[in-house]
């Protein structure tokens, strides 16, 4: 693994495709823990509870165009990002 080497930055793209909900738990603890050791992590996910819990700061794109950037709550919030990834509300 990369980690062995000490390093001050990891670029992970869906660190957690693919896995069960017990996994990806094990994963962002492992990620967490990592973090807090001094590297910086760089995700990429598509996986909210993932992304909720992991990052402390949010970018959010659509088709490749910045919509979106701050704290997770205030992304959680954001209208755009709802727009974009939930879609409009049908009355």
């Amino acid at each position: 693994m990369a980690y062995s080497v000490n390093p001050k930055l990891m670029l992970l793209d869906e660190p957690t495709g693919g896995m069960n909900a017990d996994e990806s738990i094990a994963t962002v603890d492992l990620l967490q823990r990592i973090r807090k050791e001094g590297t910086t992590i760089l995700l990429i996910e598509h996986n909210m509870k993932v992304v909720m819990n992991m990052c402390t700061r949010i970018l959010v794109l659509d088709f490749g165009k910045l919509i979106a950037e701050g704290l997770p709550e205030e992304i959680s919030k954001n209208s755009a990002v709802i727009k974009s990834y939930l879609g409009e509300e049908i009355y």
